[in-house]
């Protein structure tokens, strides 16, 4: 048992980040004010149920039921609180340009209620400057008090990474910038409440400039192993038997996975706020683009797969039922945001396929900005006659509780983006690497 903190902090934004953020903080005795604008989400938390998989309704209803935690949408209730975290997301707009209305309205919103001494910290990744420029403007004119005198102003960016079991939120190293010194000094001791490991850097900007780094490099990288599969399967070399020689270099070496195309909040979208505020400098980020035109060009290469494999099969597109295995941008999570699935869904169907996917961590599919023609589309029931039924099976993600024996069994046709056939038996006609 955590002894009682004094310390008291408002979280604004309870998805997948600051959720797990906000009862990490209420096991360490910190008392925890959650808002958010979704009442449905405010209800549930308050009665101890999750809606994220990976973060039980045991663990919810623990901090609730101790009085640690307590979720409302009412946003007067951060008057008086010694830090307000916000974890609000920053998604691009559809010119693929940053949109952080997200964080400006949260700004605006919490500003009437900030009280002299208080900490206000933006985790949502975004571009360097918006902390101590965009957020900071609307906070001093909402507050009437000046940010590094009035009130602390710091960034510290999120690194949660769902589903993973070794990526706890208190482990997880924490980097902190500050608009001050003081500021810096506020942020810190308020993290290390809760967060074993606390790194602090310069100033606002390097925090920033820091989480775009670690998302573009995984961006870069894995736009490398894809480009590598294009290539060496024209070659007739396995990408993942490459993959698996070279992890065997003790050094110099980190190891990439090839996919149909990237998913998620942070990884095809992160990268494009740095590209977008180069050109502020007259900068040009090419590598960054580069690797954002490979990873996008995926999914129009798994089709052509699936075209390939129904070809041999005396098969066209049109008119083909193609099941897609995995709607989740990643193994065993339940969040479907910028999931390539989608995108090759959309490309099957415009060649006249009738597609259907099947997740057991998405049963039905959530409203969205990007694709509203999918919602309330369902996954279909993983049975021997339902597969069967599919002309070709697509596999986009690799969930494991997915038996994929029994889709080697059932299904007429298979083409692996993940590799998850290769450890099952199966016929090497039915099974095409994408």
């Amino acid at each position: 048992m955590h002894r009682p903190s004094k310390t008291q902090i408002a979280i604004v934004g309870l998805g997948y980040v600051g959720l797990p953020l906000a009862l990490q903080f209420a096991r360490s005795g910190v008392h925890v004010l959650g808002l958010d604008i979704d009442q449905n989400k405010v209800e549930a938390l308050n009665q101890g149920r999750s809606y994220i998989k990976h973060v039980s309704a045991d663990t919810v209803a623990e901090q609730v039921d101790a009085q640690r935690f307590v979720a409302a949408s009412d946003f007067g209730g951060i008057r008086g609180v010694h830090a307000v975290i916000i974890c609000v997301p920053t998604p691009l707009n559809k010119n693929r340009e940053p949109d952080i209305s997200f964080i400006l309205d949260t700004g605006r919103a919490i500003a009437p209620y900030l009280t002299p001494g208080v900490l206000v910290v933006l985790e949502s990744t975004t571009y360097p400057g918006t902390t101590d420029e965009e957020l900071r403007a609307v906070l001093e004119a909402g507050s009437g008090m000046k940010a590094g005198e009035d009130f602390h102003l710091a960034f510290s960016p999120e690194r949660e990474d769902p589903a993973n079991p070794a990526s706890r939120v208190g482990e997880v190293p924490k980097l902190v910038g500050g608009l001050t010194p003081a500021c810096l000094d506020k942020a810190v001791k308020v993290y290390r409440e809760a967060i074993k490991t606390v790194v602090p850097v310069s100033s606002c900007r390097v925090a920033e400039a820091a989480k775009l780094l670690e998302n573009i490099f995984r961006s870069v990288n894995i736009a490398l192993v894809n480009e590598l599969k294009l290539v060496y399967g024209s070659m007739g070399i396995d990408i993942w038997e490459v993959i698996e020689a070279a992890k065997t270099k003790p050094f110099g070496f980190m190891a990439f996975y090839p996919g149909p195309g990237l998913g998620g909040h942070c990884i095809p979208i992160d990268p494009f706020y740095l590209t977008w505020k180069a050109r502020e400098f007259e900068r040009s980020t090419r590598f960054i683009e580069l690797a954002g035109e490979i990873n996008t060009s995926m999914p129009a290469h798994v089709v052509e797969r699936v075209g390939e494999a129904l070809n041999s099969r005396r098969k066209p597109v049109n008119g083909s039922r193609v099941l897609i295995v995995g709607l989740a941008y990643k193994p065993n999570v339940d969040d479907e945001r910028e999931s390539p699935s989608y995108r090759i869904m959309e490309l099957l169907q415009q060649r006249g396929a009738e597609v259907a996917y099947h997740d057991p961590y998405v049963p039905v599919i959530r409203p969205t900005r990007e694709h509203p023609q999918w919602v309330g589309i369902t996954s279909v029931p993983w049975d021997r006659e339902t597969i069967a039924g599919f002309d070709l099976v697509v596999i986009a993600t690799a969930h494991a509780s997915v038996n994929y024996q029994e889709l080697a069994d059932w299904a007429q046709c298979i083409v692996d983006t993940r590799n998850a056939m290769a450890a099952v038996q199966a016929a090497p006609e039915k099974v095409w690497k994408a």
